[in-house]
C-alpha cells in the first residue's frame, strides 16, 4: 500500500500518500507570521509574487489565506493564495512553491482587499479552483485535518463539496486581516496587559495556536504566549482580548524567547502554569 487510510473529525477516509507526507516535514512546527511576511510564492512556471498578509478565520483561528501581493506579474495586484494550493514549502529559501500554474492564478477571481471578504467571494474562489468549502464541516479544514490531505484527495473531496454547499452553506462574513489583529488590547481580569503582536501557528494545520503577547509598557519588553481559545472574549469591534487572567499571573508565566523554536516542553510547562488542558493530547481542539 502507498499510504495508510486516516480518518477527519467525521469519519470521512483519506489515504495519507507519501507525496502529501511531504507536502510539509514530518514534524510540524510552530512559527511566527510575522517571520512569514515577505517569503517568495512561485507557481510552477515563475514567481508570482511576495506575501503581504493573512487572513485568518475568526471561528476555528486558523489561517485560510496568504494575501500575496503580485508585484510586476499582475501590476501589483493582490491575490489569495490558500495552502491548499502549496506543493512545496521552502522553509530555508523562504519560499511557498504552489500547485498552479501563472496562468491559472491570473484568471483567478480578483480580491478587493479594501473591502471584507465575503463568504460569496470565498465561494467562487473555490469553485474555480476545484476547493471544498472548509465552513460546511466541523473540522479544521472541513473534509480533512489539514490542507495537504485536502490537495491530495481533491477528487474524493469534490463529490462531497455539493452535499456539504447544500446542507451548510452561510454568508456571514469570519475573514480578518492579521494585519489589523495586530495591536488589539490585552485586558486581564484586574488591569491591562499589553497587545498582540505576532500569532503562532502550526505549519502542517495553519491553525493559530498562540497570541504573542507584548508587554513592554510593564515588564521592560517581557513577551508571553497565550493561546486565542484562553480568551474569555474577544470585541472586534474594540479591538480588545479578555482574559480571565490576573496581570500579575501572566507576569510570571514562562517568558516566550522569539530566537528559540517553541518546543513541547515549553508548551507543557505553558499549559500546566495556567491550568489549561494540552491541545496535543486532545481528540478534537476546541474551537474558538
Amino acid at each position: 500500500m502507498e499510504g495508510a487510510f486516516l480518518q477527519d473529525r467525521r469519519g470521512l477516509s483519506f489515504r495519507a500518500t507519501r507525496s502529501s507526507r511531504k507536502l510539509f516535514q514530518e514534524h510540524p512546527m510552530l512559527r511566527s507570521l510575522k517571520d512569514l511576511e515577505g517569503y517568495t510564492v512561485s507557481a510552477t512556471d515563475g514567481d508570482i509574487g511576495n506575501v503581504e498578509n493573512f487572513l485568518l478565520d475568526d471561528e476555528r483561528w486558523t489561517i485560510r489565506y496568504l494575501v500575496v501581493d503580485t508585484v510586476e506579474f499582475l501590476d501589483g495586484r493582490q491575490v489569495l493564495i490558500s495552502p491548499i494550493s502549496f506543493r512545496q514549502v521552502e522553509w530555508p529559501g523562504r519560499r511557498f512553491h504552489l500547485a498552479l500554474t501563472m496562468a491559472k492564478i491570473e484568471k483567478c477571481p480578483s480580491t478587493d482587499m479594501d473591502q471584507p471578504v465575503s463568504r460569496q467571494h470565498e465561494e467562487h474562489f473555490n469553485q474555480y479552483y476545484g476547493y471544498p468549502s472548509y465552513w460546511a464541516y466541523p473540522g479544521l479544514w472541513g473534509l480533512g485535518p489539514n490542507p495537504a490531505m485536502i490537495a491530495a484527495n481533491l477528487e474524493k473531496v469534490a463529490a462531497a463539496r455539493a452535499v456539504a454547499l447544500s446542507e451548510r452553506l452561510s454568508y456571514d462574513i469570519h475573514l480578518r486581516s492579521i494585519k489589523e489583529l495586530r495591536g488589539y488590547h490585552i485586558q486581564g481580569s484586574d488591569d491591562a496587559i499589553g497587545h498582540v503582536e505576532d500569532f503562532i501557528v502550526d505549519d502542517e494545520t495553519w491553525e493559530v495556536l498562540y497570541l504573542v503577547i507584548d508587554t513592554s509598557n510593564w515588564w521592560l519588553g517581557k513577551k508571553v504566549l497565550i493561546a486565542p481559545r484562553w480568551a474569555s472574549r474577544i470585541s472586534w469591534k474594540e479591538k480588545v482580548v479578555n482574559l480571565e487572567m490576573s496581570r500579575e499571573s501572566i507576569k510570571n508565566s514562562p517568558e516566550w524567547d522569539p530566537s528559540a523554536a517553541i518546543t513541547r516542553e515549553y508548551e507543557g510547562r505553558l499549559h500546566d502554569y495556567f491550568k489549561r488542558p494540552a491541545y496535543w493530547v486532545a481528540q478534537d481542539r476546541p474551537l474558538s
